[in-house]
């Protein structure tokens, strides 16, 4: 049976708890920290704010940790990056969700965090808000690092550097910024068969779900309570069905 393990708390926190050297991949969806033009626009903009039509119409609950300036941003990611290095095996793989804002400033916190960069694929987004007398906001980015030179013998993998995919909707979402599983399955493939995934920013358990679908092991963090909660719901369930099937 794979194993999956979900900590509730501050990942600054829990991360340097981990025992060293045990991930073979780190998926990372931080809080983009992206949008507001002042500091009183932050503090005072929700994520729901942000992130949701306001004419959704569906009761996501909202998330912390999304008002940070630009250098308080690259600092803490930074960091965070750096103890999930501390956690992860030699020749590991690095994913890191971001959005065109704040692309530059993901780029140094990942190498700040001591990550090799090796590259950027874009995710293209097919359902996205138009933009009048300009481009549509369509595209996404994952920055690609590694824990020192990839060992390519051990997963001798030739994935794209390009992507596209909806994110949920209706039931099927469950938290403001979910991304979608077949995009999470995917990625995931540059982990190798059997080795662990980790997820610092586990939100609503997406991670986990493709993780254990694919036959691999999860560690996850999630700071919000209403969130950790339903990730469990997804990695318990996802875990019977790997067991039934």
């Amino acid at each position: 049976m794979l194993s999956w393990t979900l900590h509730h708390g501050d990942a600054l926190a829990i991360l340097p708890t981990l025992t060293p050297g045990q991930v073979d991949l780190v998926l990372a969806d931080p809080p983009y920290n992206s949008g507001g033009r002042t500091q009183s626009d932050r503090v005072s903009t929700t994520a729901r704010d942000k992130y949701v039509s306001g004419d959704a119409q569906h009761g996501l609950a909202d998330f912390a940790g999304d008002n940070r300036d630009q250098r308080s941003y690259t600092a803490w990611l930074g960091l965070l990056l750096a103890h999930c290095l501390a956690a992860s095996r030699p020749g590991a793989s690095l994913l890191v969700f971001t959005d065109w804002r704040q692309l530059a400033a993901t780029s140094d916190a990942l190498q700040i965090g001591g990550w090799l960069w090796r590259g950027v694929i874009p995710w293209h987004k097919p359902i996205h808000r138009p933009r009048r007398g300009g481009f549509a906001a369509s595209c996404e980015y994952i920055l690609w690092g590694s824990n020192g030179p990839v060992d390519a013998t051990r997963n001798p993998v030739c994935l794209p550097g390009l992507y596209s995919a909806s994110q949920p909707r209706g039931a099927n979402r469950r938290h403001i910024t979910q991304k979608p599983v077949e995009l999470l399955t995917d990625l995931i493939k540059v982990c190798p068969p059997g080795g662990t995934v980790l997820d610092p920013f586990a939100g609503s358990g997406s991670t986990g779900v493709a993780a254990l679908a694919s036959g691999r092991p999860f560690v996850g963090v999630e700071y919000t309570a209403h969130y950790a909660a339903i990730a469990r719901e997804r990695l318990t369930a996802a875990e019977e069905a790997n067991r039934a099937g």
